[in-house]
């Protein structure tokens, strides 16, 4: 196996105006507090997940719905809720968020969450993040993989979504950033299997740079081809090779 001065790198640049994040798993690690807090949840209303709510990347009252019956819904949602917004033990931003998110003016660059606007609120507050446009699923009748929470934010930056970048580390957030029209980069993140369905595949974000000019924004994603543990649609025009 060729060693890191000999490994092949795959450089994959983005020309975009907007960069829009998931959080749970792409900027932050909730994972234990998720993972804590649904199964107290499901303990007290008798729920079984085949696959957990962690690993889904949709929004909480959906996931409520296809367990329980219809009359039972906004308790067991309200419950969950509650629970998970009292639950920030251990939470922490993933590497390279910090210096990532420093590199992005203020105005170009939202957070787009299957949370509740209150859960949303107490997990970034716990790892400062303030983004100056939130998408929740508290402001969009459907929630990932419906294109609506995406379409929202770059509305409300005011770019058109076919020139903003979507950075995912679910299979649902991708799908509906591929249904709103806008570029997608996959980051393997808190999950760190499967197979991620996107233009670009990043190991995680510290592998991802911006360059800030007057036509907007440069994003290049470098791609370990000797570790990555995903598969990528890649686009061969947009890419280099580069040996480090």
């Amino acid at each position: 196996m060729p060693d890191e001065t000999t490994r092949i790198h795959t450089v994959h640049t983005f020309s975009v105006q907007a960069v829009l994040f998931d959080m749970d798993g792409t900027l932050i690690d909730s994972t234990p507090a998720v993972e804590r807090s649904w199964a107290t949840w499901a303990e007290r209303w008798g729920v079984h997940f085949a696959t957990p709510p962690a690993q889904q990347g949709r929004p909480a009252r959906d996931i409520v719905r296809e367990h329980l019956p219809a009359a039972q819904v906004d308790a067991a949602f309200a419950d969950i809720e509650a629970t998970e917004v009292a639950d920030t033990a251990g939470i922490v931003r993933l590497a390279g968020v910090p210096q990532l998110l420093a590199s992005l003016p203020a105005d170009r660059w939202a957070v787009v969450t299957s949370c509740s606007a209150p859960l949303a609120a107490a997990r970034l507050s716990v790892v400062d993040i303030r983004p100056g446009v939130l998408v929740t699923a508290s402001d969009t009748e459907r929630g990932k993989p419906d294109p609506a929470p995406y379409l929202a934010a770059a509305a409300r930056l005011g770019f058109a979504p076919r020139n903003c970048l979507v950075v995912e580390d679910a299979a649902a957030g991708l799908q509906a950033g591929r249904a709103a029209g806008c570029a997608t980069l996959g980051v393997i993140g808190t999950l760190g299997h499967g197979v991620l369905q996107a233009d670009a595949v990043a190991a995680s974000l510290e592998d991802v740079s911006v360059v800030a000019g007057p036509d907007g924004l440069r994003v290049s994603v470098r791609i370990d081809d000797h570790a990555a543990s995903a598969t990528a649609r890649v686009a061969p025009s947009s890419s280099a090779q580069e040996g480090v």
